[in-house]
């Protein structure tokens, strides 16, 4: 793909009849963009963030990364995508270190550097000897941490975050902080919700505010 841009095409979306979530809505976010998405639960925040990670389709339009249209190739786009949904969705029977090899295997990215990048993640963000149990035994802030490191593990071009600081501790929450700033550096799109108080490094350029208009 020549263009990295991530660009939204006249997108309505709507779950029943006179229920429209918002309507036609024309946008384009650029490598480096850091985007804070806020507005009251229900605003549309978390149905923006699904049509970006193809979990929804749009009733309306279409959403372009570079040349592709990304629901109809949904496997192709998101092997550029790092995920943080406000659900977590993990496999409760992996420990952290096998859902990171699994998230670099299925993007046939693992290396022989790989175990020491899952390592200096984790340790990053002080997930310690635990990251060998199952995710099932984790708090949810573990649990959280888990999510985060599979998201940034694969150095994403687009990371999608959906409250990724709930959960979290004062100390973690600095260091996933540190993780965003690193990841704007390297020119990835980051969109990201959150209620908490997200900006106070200067990371965003730009906010979003729901519902959209």
């Amino acid at each position: 793909m020549n263009d990295k841009n991530l660009k939204v095409e006249n997108v309505t979306k709507q779950y029943r009849a006179g229920k429209v979530v918002f309507r036609d809505i024309t946008m384009e976010f650029m490598p480096g963009d850091a985007v804070l998405l806020r507005g009251p639960n229900g605003s549309g925040k978390t149905t923006f963030l699904k049509l970006i990670s193809v979990n929804t389709f749009p009733t309306e339009g279409i959403i372009r990364y570079g040349d592709l249209i990304i629901h109809d190739k949904p496997y192709q786009y998101l092997k550029n995508v790092g995920l943080v949904h406000d659900e977590e969705a993990l496999p409760q029977h992996m420990s952290a270190v096998e859902l990171l090899e699994w998230v670099l295997r299925t993007r046939d990215i693992w290396d022989e550097k790989s175990n020491d990048k899952i390592g200096s993640i984790l340790d990053h963000l002080e997930l310690d000897e635990s990251r060998f149990d199952e995710i099932g035994t984790y708090s949810t802030g573990m649990r959280k941490k888990a999510q985060i490191a599979a998201a940034f593990i694969i150095n994403p071009s687009i990371l999608v975050l959906d409250e990724p600081l709930r959960g979290l501790d004062q100390t973690s929450t600095v260091k996933v902080k540190d993780l965003l700033i690193q990841a704007v550096k390297r020119n990835t799109i980051l969109l990201m919700a959150s209620h908490a108080e997200a900006d106070k490094n200067g990371i965003f350029q730009k906010v979003m505010n729901f519902p959209l208009k």
